[in-house]
């Protein structure tokens, strides 16, 4: 029997029913799925709000960054896949905060409060979403990489205890692998281009790196002092450590890198074959705590550029609404 005060199960502080708690529990262990109008721990459902609406409107926010290149993007071809690209993003981040908001059905609250709160400062976004896309090899970049570390970290909760997002996860990876080749093409055509191509996608990647190594998260919650990764775990929405995941993604794509020709900024870069894993510079976990409070590089222009999407659609917010809109 699972013991639920261990466990810190206490909504509005009192201690929820053991029994109940138990059978949460044996649900999830047994491999069965939890649906929104089922029972479940407050720590559970408050894991789920923060991790999906942080995915969500990291989807949303995380299509700025590529939509910056659709006017310029090299050639029309080009110029189709990366607004085709952009509009999947959008409909991820959709899909994402309509699951979302079953969960935050109980607290009165719903997907306008959602985006209130990002442009309060008061929901984060991925920290790869912050940065700056220079050059067009940037795109590849994000397309390859970014989207590779995404497919990693996707794939390792297709199996998530919580049914809702388990489906919208399949079809939102499905999509991804898409949007990998997509990057992949783009990274192909500058690799085997001229000098002054493959000297741009370098320097786009040395620029990506760091954000790239941060993507997974810190490897300890003594990092940052947040223990979501164990709470993740302990509920089977996720099977994999930040760091197994950020190993895996090392193990997938420096490879594929140094085949290009292409190298890293890290010097103390190393493969340990005693304990199989990649041994590389830590980045810098007090930048990467400044960029997800929205001090990174373009975090105040992407804000910008949400708050008047927002402003300008209000109508049509107000004319779909039965309630006219006051926010």
């Amino acid at each position: 029997m699972y013991n639920f005060v261990e466990h810190g199960g206490v909504i509005n502080g009192q201690e929820e029913d053991q029994e109940k708690y138990a059978a949460f529990m044996e649900k999830i262990d047994s491999g069965k799925k939890i649906e929104a109008d089922d029972w479940m721990p407050k720590d559970y459902r408050e894991t789920l709000i923060k991790l999906i609406s942080m995915h969500g409107i990291s989807e949303i926010m995380g299509a700025l960054p590529e939509k910056e290149w659709v006017p310029k993007a090299p050639t029309l071809y080009r110029k189709l896949g990366i607004m085709a690209k952009v509009q999947d993003e959008m409909g991820h981040g959709q899909l994402l905060l309509r699951v979302a908001e079953d969960l935050l059905a109980p607290y009165g609250k719903g997907r306008e409060d959602l985006m209130i709160d990002l442009l309060n400062g008061d929901l984060k976004f991925h920290n790869v979403f912050h940065m700056e896309t220079k050059t067009w090899a940037d795109a590849g970049v994000i397309g390859w990489l970014v989207d590779g570390a995404a497919i990693i970290s996707q794939t390792n909760m297709l199996d998530a205890s919580y049914g809702p997002y388990q489906r919208a996860l399949q079809r939102i990876c499905a999509e991804e692998v898409f949007h990998a080749q997509h990057g992949e093409a783009i990274i192909m055509a500058l690799a085997e281009g001229t000098e002054t191509q493959r000297q741009m996608l370098q320097e786009a990647l040395n620029r990506w790196w760091p954000a790239l190594l941060m993507f997974f998260g810190p490897e300890s919650a003594e990092t940052t002092g947040s223990s979501k990764q164990e709470v993740t775990t302990k509920y089977k929405i996720r099977k994999n450590s930040n760091e197994e995941l950020r190993q895996a993604f090392l193990d997938k794509y420096l490879p594929r890198v140094f085949s290009l020709g292409l190298t890293v900024p890290d010097e103390t870069l190393y493969y340990n074959e005693d304990e199989k894993r990649w041994v590389y510079q830590q980045p810098n976990w007090n930048e990467f705590k400044q960029i997800i409070r929205n001090n990174g590089p373009r975090s105040k222009e992407r804000l910008r550029l949400r708050k008047l999407a927002h402003e300008k659609n209000k109508w049509v917010r107000e004319a779909l609404a039965a309630q006219p809109v006051t926010n």
